[in-house]
Order: structure tokens, then sequence, then C-alpha cells
């Protein structure tokens, strides 16, 4: 990869693996399992893969075509870390007439807000009346998100459009610690 201003160009060096990308982006100073940096590592490896996919507004096929929404689906599912879902129908104009946070709501369904994004997290812009853009941080500021124009690419997030002041929404992040739920009993069973 070279960085050339506030976009990165690739070079057409081999994909890297999970374990290259582990070394190079998660940073061993957070405190985190071994699991933890391997998935985040997996998550920034699947996300690097998606590079010059062009944008297609609802699509999600690597090379072909995707847009923010499903890059972040289709990269969290191929790392096993949410279901396979299909956030459709969205039009692409939706957060410029309605108030409903649809792509926020399906982001807070499997991911919590963080203050500190780590490499693997999602960053959330809002870019009329909704949140309605998102990306992979690699290394914040530099993200992985499709636009659209442009397709899938790497970017630094503190330059140009996604840096205009009240843009951010926030962090968020598939990696957390959740209490154990207690299991349903079982009612049948004594029947």
């Amino acid at each position: 990869m070279i960085i050339v201003g506030h976009r990165t160009a690739v070079s057409s060096e081999p994909e890297a693996s999970a374990a290259d990308t582990a070394a190079f982006f998660v940073s061993t100073d957070f405190d985190m399992t071994e699991l933890e940096t391997n998935q985040r590592a997996a998550v920034v490896a699947a996300a690097m893969s998606w590079l010059r996919t062009p944008y297609h507004h609802q699509a999600g096929v690597k090379g072909a075509g995707c847009d923010c929404a499903f890059l972040l689906v289709r990269v969290f599912a191929e790392c096993g870390l949410v279901p396979e879902i299909d956030p459709r129908p969205y039009p692409p104009d939706w957060h410029l007439h309605r108030d409903e946070e649809r792509y926020l709501g399906w982001v807070e369904r499997y991911a919590q807000r963080v203050q500190v994004p780590l490499p693997g997290d999602v960053a959330l812009w809002r870019f009329g009346r909704t949140v309605s853009h998102g990306g992979i941080v690699v290394a914040w500021p530099t993200i992985i998100h499709a636009y659209r124009g442009e397709g899938v690419v790497l970017e630094n997030a503190a330059h140009g459009r996604l840096a205009e002041p009240g843009r951010l929404h926030g962090f968020f992040s598939v990696f957390f610690e959740t209490p154990p739920v207690a299991a349903e009993p079982d009612l049948r069973k004594d029947l």
C-alpha cells in the first residue's frame, strides 16, 4: 500500500493475510485476548480484500459492486461475527428525506458504541438527516469504505468530506463482552 495525501493507492502486491494485517495494524498496547486480536485482524484483512470493488447501491458482490452497508454486512459475516443479513430495501436518498435511523438501527443491533476506535471497529457518519454512511477502521483515522463514484477505497477520514464538522456520528464495535444469558427453561420437557 502507498499512502498519497488522504487517499491510499493499493499496490499490485498480493493480498495481506490476516496474520500480516494483525502484525501491522493491531497494536499489542491494547488489552485484548489473542482471539480478539486475530478476529480484528481478520476483519481488516477481509475489508482489504474488497478494495477496488466498484460502488453499486444495494449490492454486495466482491469485485463486482458494493455499497457501504453491504461492505459492513459481508465483511463481518465472512468473519463469523454477525449473521448474514439483508438490510434491503433502502432507497439511495433515504437520509435526505426521512428521520428514521435505519442504518444506525442495523449497526446497533450487532454492535455497541465505543469511545476509542480500534482496528476492525465501525465508524459512522451523518449525511443529510440521518446516519447514512459507515466504514471499517483499519487504524484510525484510516478506514475502508464504499463511496458512490469511488467504490471501495482506503481513506484517511481526518481529511475531506468525512472530516466536515458534525459529520462523524461515532464508533461501534462487535467486540464486546456481554453477560451470559440464562437459558430459558424448557417447559415442554415435563409434559
